[in-house]
């Protein structure tokens, strides 16, 4: 660890903490901008009159550019010099943010989506690099307390910034929030950071392992996103981007495998330590996004909640993350880590099946108790697998296999959260259809009518109901298996080879 840090003369005291703090604040902005735009879906469909599926893309195309971005950050970081490159990234951002607030339609809000995306991929790895080199080694833990507690905090509150700005605004300030806290990190880094620079050398870009890793993820989220609407592999445009994604993906592999100098270092897979605390860490946060892009969209249209209260909904599960961060780092050290990570995972499984009984007439409680719960286990088993899997490589691997972690983690929120709501969409159409069959709509009718509706106003009503019904059901359903997803993910963390206990990393479980 220590060999990165280097002693600079003029950040001490008050610099180094002012240096620290925007190092922090710039990882929290690009952290909140995965989620502030969750509970802002509804009034972003409804202001550019798209569906609310269409509307995922505008969370899913921002963690797509990310991803892609998070495994090339250490060659640019050594082609560019690492603050400079964090200069860049910031002002980036910035500008794609503006452009976001500007938009007026889907397509350019996407665009520029992409752009935010790729801009802000580079920021959290960044950020945690230099963090460690401006740090000395007996202070370096607080440093890293630091700027976990911000990619902790960053979730929770991005719902309730983004809810009460869609409110109380418009969605558009949703991201005009970013211009002045963009600015002021990029002067600030400039200033400060200007000793911590790395040293540049001329890297060769492995342009064909790029290429192939665009290319093939971006038509794995093209499939996911466009699928739903072109009746999946019925249409000859999906199934010619699912050939893509197959062979770009093996293309892909086969090449980084023999690369020298690879964009993804997949040989990192060589170990099971690694390999299988990656897999749980994928399927569980992939399950995870899901629930949290699902439920602020289920509220608003469902239950009637405004963004702001499903906001608050969503945040409740900050509380039980914050509490326990600290606790299961420490306990990370004294037990296996095995079982705290399949015990969070299956504490999230039991909550997720709590969630598939929601009614419609569910109250805020039964609807926050699962959150709660929630946010007491993802600490569980997102700090013994990130762990797991950094402590079973090499000291020299450690930055790809953070890269590639970043990397899959990000790519499964997105798969994940594209798959439920396509689900959530087809099958609230077969439930609409089963109940529509079963229904006696004549008494019904009669009956409003004779309290006084139009025969037009009673089927519209009888006909909302249906809807909303139909729609708490499919939610119900996508719960039940998400559910499913992390009781898989708990049992493959077992394949794991025990970890050696109290280590921190670069030790070498095979």
């Amino acid at each position: 660890m220590n060999n990165n840090y280097i002693p600079f003369g003029d950040l001490k005291g008050g610099r180094l903490i002012l240096a620290a703090f925007v190092l922090a604040l710039a990882n929290f902005m690009v952290v909140l901008d995965m989620t502030i735009a969750n509970v802002s879906v509804p009034h972003i469909t409804g202001s550019l009159a798209v569906s609310s599926s269409q509307g995922t893309w505008v969370i899913t195309s921002y963690a797509v550019a990310e991803a892609i971005c998070v495994p090339l950050t250490g060659w640019l970081a050594g082609r560019f010099g690492a603050v400079r490159l964090f200069v860049i990234s910031l002002i980036g951002f910035t500008v794609f943010s503006v452009l976001c607030g500007l938009s007026s339609s889907l397509e350019m809000l996407v665009f520029c989506r992409i752009g935010q995306g790729l801009f802000g991929g580079p920021i959290m790895p960044l950020s945690q690099t230099l963090l460690m080199r401006i740090f000395p080694p007996e202070k370096q833990s607080q440093a890293m307390g630091m700027w976990a507690m911000t990619t902790v905090v960053g979730p929770i509150l991005g719902p309730i910034l983004g809810g009460s700005i869609s409110d109380n605004l418009s969605w558009h300030w949703i991201f005009f929030i970013n211009i002045p806290v963009g600015i002021f990190c990029a002067i600030a880094a400039l200033r400060l950071l200007k000793p911590a620079e790395t040293l540049i050398s001329k890297i060769r870009i492995d342009t064909i392992g790029l290429f192939l890793l665009i290319l093939w993820i971006g038509a794995l989220q093209l499939m996911l996103d466009l699928g739903h609407e072109n009746d999946w592999f019925n249409s000859t445009f999906i199934c010619v981007l699912a050939v893509i994604t197959v062979v770009g993906l093996v293309l892909f592999i086969i090449w980084e495998l023999t690369e020298q100098h690879p964009v993804v270092n997949i040989q990192i897979f060589r170990y099971s330590g690694f390999t299988f605390s990656v897999l749980s860490l994928a399927f569980a946060f992939g399950a995870f996004f899901s629930s949290i892009v699902l439920i602020p969209q289920w509220v608003q249209i469902n239950l009637g909640y405004t963004a702001t209260w499903a906001g608050y909904l969503t945040a409740t599960m900050g509380f039980g993350s914050l509490l326990m961060s600290p606790i299961v780092a420490k306990m990370a050290t004294k037990y296996d880590q095995r079982i705290l990570a399949s015990f969070g995972l299956s504490l999230l499984a039991v909550v997720t099946l709590m969630r598939a009984f929601w009614t419609t007439d569910s109250d805020f409680m039964a609807l926050a108790w699962p959150q709660i719960l929630q946010g007491f286990a993802v600490p569980f088993f997102f700090i013994p697998l990130s762990n797991m899997a950094l402590a079973s490589v090499q000291p020299h691997e450690m930055a790809s296999a953070a890269g590639l972690m970043n990397f899959l983690r990000t790519m499964a929120g997105a798969i994940g959260a594209s798959i439920a709501v396509t689900l959530w969409d087809d099958h609230t159409k077969v439930a609409r259809s089963e109940m529509v069959s079963n229904l006696h709509v004549d008494e019904v009718q009669n009956t409003l009518m004779q309290s006084g509706m139009s025969s037009e106003g009673a089927l519209g009503y009888i006909s909302s109901l249906v809807d909303k019904e139909a729609l708490t059901l499919s939610a119900n359903h996508v719960f039940l298996i998400l559910a499913m997803v992390f009781v898989f993910a708990a049992l493959i963390v077992w394949l794991a080879p025990r970890p050696k206990l109290g280590m921190g990393g670069g030790g070498h479980a095979h």
